[in-house]
C-alpha cells in the first residue's frame, strides 16, 4: 500500500458555539490520496499535537464529504454507508501537554466496491460522538483530516474546460493586475486534477506571461464543477489612487494594446488536453495621457524657440 500525501494545505475545520473555545490542536496531514483495490486493507497514519496547557481527550468520528458549488470546499453528509464505515482508527485519546502522537488508521475496501473516488473526513473533537442523540448539533470543537480514496478498477474519466473569462468578462484595463478564471467539470467517476498553464501574448504574438493553471493541485470532485482564479501581474496590486497613482502604477509595469490569453489544461490517466481562449485589451489612458500633454508641451517649446531663433536671425540682419 502505498499512502501519498500530494500537498499539505491548511484545511481547519471547525464547528462551535460562541460559548466555546477554539481547539488548539494540530492534526498532520491534513489530507490525504490513497489508491487501493477492492477487498484491500489499506494502511496509514496521521500526528496529532495538543498545543493546549493541560491535558485533554479528543474522539475520532468519520464524516463523507462531497462538492458544494464550485469553489472546491467540501459539504459533509454525515456517516452512512461508503468510506466513513470503511474507515478504522482509535476511538479515545488522552494527550498531554505538548505531545505528539502518531494515531495509525486503516481503510477496509469491501470486495464488491465500485471502482471510483470516494471522499470522507477522519475527525477529532473534545465530544464523544456516541453521547450524541440522532439529530444534536456537537458543542465544541473538532478537526478533520481529509481522505481521498481511489478504488481502482475501469474508472470512466469524463471531464472538460467550460469557460475560460477575464475577471467580471471585461475586456478593457487600464494596467495589470488581469485576473482570469476558468470553470472545469467532472463527469467522470473519480476526482480529476486539471494542470497545464495560461499563456498570455501580445499583439504581435510574443509570449509575455506564463502562468500556473492550478499551481495548489486542486481537486475537480466527481459529478460538479469547479472554478479557478489566476492573476497575471507580477504580484502589483490594484491602483486605487487617484489619476497619479494610477499613470505611477501604468508606469511601473507598461502594457499597451491587445492581447489574447490561451487555457492549456491537461488533465486525466492519459494527460488529455484542453484548449480555450479569450482576448482583451490594456489602455493605460492615464500615463498616455500625461505623455501626450507632456509631448504637446515639448513641441510647443520647441516651436516657440524655433520662433524665437528665426527672430534673433531676422533682428541681426
Amino acid at each position: 500500500m502505498k499512502l501519498t500525501q500530494i500537498t499539505v494545505l491548511a484545511f481547519i475545520f471547525l464547528a462551535f458555539f460562541s460559548a466555546q473555545p477554539a481547539l488548539a490542536l494540530t492534526i498532520s496531514p491534513v489530507r490525504v490520496e490513497i489508491n487501493g483495490n477492492p477487498g484491500q486493507t489499506l494502511r496509514g497514519e496521521m500526528e496529532i499535537f495538543n498545543e493546549q496547557a493541560d491535558t485533554k481527550t479528543f474522539f475520532s468520528s468519520f464524516e463523507n464529504f462531497e462538492p458544494s458549488g464550485d469553489t472546491g470546499s467540501p459539504k459533509f453528509v454525515g456517516n452512512t454507508g461508503n468510506l466513513s464505515t470503511w474507515i478504522k482508527t482509535t476511538e479515545r485519546i488522552d494527550i498531554t501537554p505538548g505531545e505528539k502522537q502518531v494515531i495509525p488508521f486503516t481503510i477496509t475496501i469491501p470486495a464488491n466496491a465500485e471502482p471510483g473516488g470516494y471522499f470522507s473526513a477522519i475527525f477529532w473533537g473534545s465530544q464523544d460522538p456516541k453521547t450524541q442523540q440522532a439529530g444534536e448539533v456537537a458543542i465544541g470543537g473538532k478537526l478533520g483530516v481529509l481522505v481521498l480514496l481511489r478504488v481502482n478498477g475501469n474508472i470512466h474519466e469524463e471531464a472538460g474546460l467550460t469557460e475560460f473569462v477575464t475577471a467580471s468578462s471585461s475586456r478593457l484595463f487600464t494596467s495589470v493586475p488581469v485576473s482570469f478564471s476558468y470553470r472545469f467539470t467532472n463527469k467522470g467517476d473519480d476526482r480529476v486534477v486539471p494542470l497545464g498553464d495560461i499563456v498570455i501574448k501580445n499583439t504581435f504574438g510574443f509570449e509575455v506571461e506564463k502562468i500556473k493553471a492550478n499551481e495548489s493541485e486542486g481537486n475537480v470532485l466527481p459529478n460538479s464543477s469547479r472554478k479557478f482564479h489566476l492573476i497575471w501581474g507580477n504580484g502589483h496590486q490594484i491602483a486605487v489612487g487617484g489619476f497619479l497613482s494610477q499613470a505611477k502604477s501604468q508606469l511601473s509595469e507598461f502594457h499597451f494594446g491587445l492581447y489574447r490569453a490561451q487555457a492549456n489544461i491537461i488533465w486525466g490517466s492519459e494527460n488529455k488536453i484542453e484548449t480555450a481562449s479569450t482576448w482583451f485589451v490594456i489602455l493605460p489612458w492615464q500615463l498616455l495621457s500625461i505623455a501626450a500633454v507632456a509631448l504637446i508641451l515639448l513641441l510647443f517649446i520647441v516651436r516657440r524657440y524655433n520662433t524665437w531663433i528665426v527672430r534673433r536671425s531676422a533682428t541681426r540682419q
